[in-house]
């Protein structure tokens, strides 16, 4: 297959670590074929990661109301359904004047197929195993092997289709700039001490089950500052600025908090500022580990050998003894898996990851 001046259109509207586990096929094929033209269709809040990669060179970004979130109300479905068919209007008119010639659905759902299809003629391309009838929508299928793969190997199986070996600098996050200036005055303005490291904490997720107690992250960031006179900068949307200041009151050591002060590109420049991640699974996670520091990973319900940390130094923390590991619940009465990780074990990983030791898999 022979994409030389190729127009192709990437189907991944979210979430965020979905988006940043596409970022490597992106980067191949444009590697691979410097003269195809890439477009990427992608929820607006999430749109600054593509808008800030070389390698795309035109974003559509869409707003499509939420059918999980609790605040939706019993008028969701409505709302996301009205929200889709003014977007396929609008994208249709877009894609009229200018189509592309390879559509590329990553994200294989019903939604993401109608996307697709906004797009006139064209060869698509999906995954063989995708729900919600998403096969139907592709001119090409995929095969995905049955064993556990990670969503990033998953995502490369089209270099395969596409004729285009990956390579290890696919595996990058960008950042302007303009983006790096204003995250170096910021970190100017509040660090006391210019020479300290950064460690970059995410405490929040959007599943609430993926939570660490308060008072533990509390304990974790005194002793990182205490004892080592690391910097230690909480980071989140606006929606966890509540949540990290319940954190940042229970410690003794003031930490600089960017939650809401911060959009998803000048986030990329603070993570390649930072010695290290700690956090939960979620998309700044994964943000870490593509923009290549060590990443130490708290993980309960979900599974790491799926959407763990792709290609940097980490180290996986998960609880012992606990038999309900990987659940992929979203509720839960006890929430054991979490509540069983203990400060010292994820305060060790960090020391032992800065200390450029090998990575592993710890149990609490």
């Amino acid at each position: 297959m022979d994409l030389r001046n190729k127009r192709i259109l990437i189907v991944k509207p979210s979430s965020l670590g979905d988006i940043i586990h596409t970022l490597p096929l992106v980067h191949a094929l444009k590697r691979c074929y410097p003269s195809c033209r890439i477009g990427w269709i992608v929820h607006e809040s999430f749109s600054a990661i593509p808008e800030s990669d070389p390698a795309v060179e035109s974003v559509y970004p869409i707003r499509i109301s939420s059918t999980s979130d609790p605040q939706s109300g019993r008028l969701a479905y409505w709302h996301a359904f009205r929200d889709t068919l003014r977007t396929l209007k609008e994208l249709r008119e877009i894609f009229k004047q200018q189509p592309y010639d390879f559509i590329l659905d990553l994200q294989a759902s019903f939604r993401s197929g109608l996307l697709g299809r906004s797009n006139p003629g064209g060869i698509r391309i999906g995954f063989g195993d995708a729900r919600e009838l998403n096969p139907l929508f592709q001119s090409q299928l995929i095969k995905v092997p049955s064993s556990a793969v990670h969503a990033v190997d998953k995502n490369m199986l089209f270099c395969a289709q596409m004729n285009c070996l990956s390579s290890q600098e696919d595996f990058r996050l960008y950042s302007s700039g303009f983006d790096d200036q204003k995250v170096d005055t910021f970190l100017t303005e509040q660090i006391a001490s210019p020479k300290s490291e950064l460690i970059y904490i995410n405490p929040s997720a959007r599943w609430k089950t993926k939570y660490w107690i308060p008072e533990r992250w509390a304990e974790l960031g005194d002793r990182l500052t205490g004892k080592h006179h690391f910097s230690i900068v909480f980071g989140g949307s606006r929606k966890d600025e509540q949540y990290i200041a319940t954190i940042v009151e229970k410690m003794s050591h003031k930490p600089i908090v960017t939650a809401g002060e911060m959009n998803l590109a000048e986030t990329v420049s603070l993570l390649k500022r930072s010695a290290a991640y700690v956090g939960l699974d979620s998309g700044p996670m994964h943000m870490a580990a593509m923009s290549g520091i060590p990443v130490v990973a708290l993980f309960g319900p979900t599974h790491p050998e799926r959407v763990g940390p792709y290609g940097s130094e980490h180290e996986i923390i998960r609880a012992r003894g606990v038999d309900c590991l990987g659940c992929r619940k979203r509720d839960c009465r006890h929430m054991n898996c979490m509540n069983s990780i203990t400060v010292d074990s994820v305060y060790e990983s960090v020391l032992r990851l800065l200390g450029k030791q090998p990575s592993k898999e710890i149990t609490d």
